[in-house]
């Protein structure tokens, strides 16, 4: 299927009205240049007319051609609207006929309407129109106002078209992610259930029921953690009173008995959170889930090298609680750089590009905060801006 890369369509759309447009209005710029060699020539002629005795028929013989040629439509009425002669009219009449003279008035008071006419009624009176550059002159506030309400209604669907797109794709991946999250436990229970059913003799380890029952209560509390997870992303959470030191440890403790499980080769993590960092309004789940999320971005670019994880957290500006999350691995594709936060963007094959989505919907969606990859280090390293609570 091919991508339609929506700006760029935009984009050359525009261009061809604009193109269009500028072509239009230069020819009518040119044909009103031509109006005014017309007005040069009339001034040429009534000049030659002055200087040249016995001349002046000839002179308005040709004076008349040149106002015939200016394409102005003229009609010369006299006594009892009767039509004498008449230029440029737009339609062919016999004015020798009632029908024709009929025809005629009816669109001198067309005329009369934008023009009053010239000279008295009672003799002769000339009734005119516009030229043609004027008529055209006339659609232009129209096109303009069709071309903006076309680029408005084209941009309209478009905007429409790519947020439901990325919400066929954000729900797409949230389902991945929720089965991913929910196959390790249910994978675990399963098997606790299978070394159940064997004869304590025959388990392995010689395993023992409480040890089991241990475990067992271990995977339906990451299952109910997920739960509520997910159950909090679909809703306006409640935001209260955090220490970022103490979400920060809790995520530590959490990773300690997994980065063993989730690395081959030996991965450091480091903390570095001073106390007395001023506290935060949020949601300590989504927070815990936000940054877990990052780590586990950084785990994956460190999987089957090792490495180290820093994650460190500063005030900045008596505003903001900054925490960064830094690996010494290879860094981020620079293709997918610009992209890393949508959804379905990721930089591991067979990666279905959700935590960082999730993580940016949760930080700045919720929290009000702000997360960026930051540019010009070694490795990769994520910052997350959280606003204090007093600020």
């Amino acid at each position: 299927m091919i991508r339609i890369k929506w700006p760029i369509a935009l984009a050359t759309l525009f261009v061809l009205l604009l193109g269009w447009y500028l072509l239009y209005t230069h020819q009518i710029v040119e044909q009103v240049r031509g109006n005014a060699e017309l007005l040069s020539r009339i001034f040429a002629e009534v000049q030659e007319g002055l200087v040249t005795q016995g001349n002046e028929t000839q002179v308005l013989f040709d004076l008349q051609g040149i106002v015939r040629d200016a394409g102005v439509p003229l009609v010369v009425m006299g006594p009892g609207d009767t039509v004498l002669a008449y230029e440029n009219l737009p339609f062919s009449v016999d004015t020798d006929t009632p029908e024709g003279q009929q025809r005629v008035r009816a669109y001198v008071r067309r005329l009369d309407a934008e023009h009053a006419p010239i000279g008295d009624p009672d003799l002769m009176h000339i009734h005119y129109g516009d030229t043609p550059e004027v008529r055209r002159l006339r659609y232009i506030p129209w096109l303009q106002a069709g071309g903006l309400f076309l680029t408005v209604l084209i941009g309209f669907v478009v905007v429409r078209y790519q947020r439901r797109a990325e919400g066929e794709k954000a729900w797409t991946a949230m389902a991945r992610e929720l089965a991913h999250q929910l196959g390790t436990p249910l994978s675990s229970l399963q098997g606790w259930l299978e070394v159940l059913r064997l004869p304590p003799g025959e388990r392995p380890g010689d395993v023992q029921d409480l040890e089991i029952a241990g475990s067992i209560g271990e995977d339906l509390e990451r299952l109910e953690r997920i739960s509520h997870r997910f159950e909090l992303i679909g809703r306006e959470p409640e935001l209260v009173s955090l220490s970022v030191r103490r979400v920060v440890n809790d995520l530590e403790q959490y990773l300690a008995v997994r980065i063993p499980r989730l690395s081959r080769k030996g991965i450091e993590l480091l903390v570095d959170v001073p106390p007395g960092l001023p506290r935060i309004m949020g949601n300590e789940v989504l927070l815990i889930w936000a940054l877990e999320n990052v780590v586990k971005n950084a785990l994956d670019a460190l999987a089957g090298r090792g490495g180290k994880i820093t994650i460190y957290a500063r005030e900045v500006g008596g505003r903001w609680v900054s925490i960064r999350i830094r690996d010494t691995g290879p860094g981020v594709d620079p293709e997918v750089r610009d992209s890393i936060f949508e959804p379905g963007v990721s930089s591991k094959p067979g990666g279905w590009g959700v935590g960082l989505a999730l993580s940016r919907r949760i930080v700045e969606g919720v929290h009000g905060g702000r997360i960026e990859l930051l540019e010009g280090m070694e490795g990769t390293t994520f910052q997350i801006r959280l606003p204090v609570a007093d600020a």
